[in-house]
Formats: structure tokens, sequence, C-alpha cells
């Protein structure tokens, strides 16, 4: 919604889409990007962030687990990784990405990618 710049009143009327359908279409993974298989990411927040993160819905789907040293766990489905590694690098030094690997290995590349932007 934020990148619409204009609104035109359309002579053909919308399509009322079933939320059901809606839902099947575009429910299944984490975010708007909806290409590719089904994976599961694995997070796990710092106690410092645990609380909110705990209270925050990211997916329908979504599975979370408080540990007993106070991190909270949070398991969710994507299929593109795009907005999922928005959202996890917003969480900075309080987020680690558990898996899937190649999840973890492209948060692991934005992170150095901006640290090497501070390089004196």
């Amino acid at each position: 919604m934020d990148a619409i710049r204009r609104a035109e009143i359309a002579e053909q009327p919308c399509i009322d889409v079933d939320e059901a359908e809606l839902d099947a279409a575009l429910g299944e993974n984490y975010g708007i990007f909806k290409a590719g298989g089904q994976r599961w990411a694995t997070l796990r927040f710092s106690p410092f962030q645990a609380r909110w993160v705990a209270a925050e819905r990211w997916h329908p789907k979504q599975r979370g687990t408080l540990l007993a040293d106070g991190r909270y766990e949070l398991e969710l489905p994507y299929a593109v990784d795009t907005e999922l590694v928005m959202d996890i690098l917003r969480h900075g030094e309080h987020c680690e990405v558990v898996g899937p690997p190649e999840l973890r290995a492209r948060v692991k590349a934005a992170l150095a990618s901006a640290l090497a932007r501070y390089r004196d």
C-alpha cells in the first residue's frame, strides 16, 4: 500500500474472491512472494527481544517456543526469503537464523555487506 501513487475508479467491477480461496493462494508462506517450494525458517530471539516477538503474529501457521534461557524460538513457513530477510535484519543482534542453512547464509552475507560500509 505504501507504494501506491494514485488510484483510479475502474469501469469494470472488481472480482470478489472468496477469503478461503485467497488464503489458499497467498497465505501458505511468509510474505508476498509466492514462487518456489515451502521451507521452514527457525529463528531465535534474545531474551531482550523475546517478549515482543512472542506477541507478534508473523504467519498464521507459525510455531513459537519460549526457551528455558529466556530466548524465543520462532518457526514459520516461507517460499522466497526476500521479505523474511528484511524482517530478520530489523532485529539486528537480537535474532539468529538457526535454519535452514541457505537462509542463515543469506542473512550472514547481508550483515557482512552492511558491516563493510562501516570499515574506516
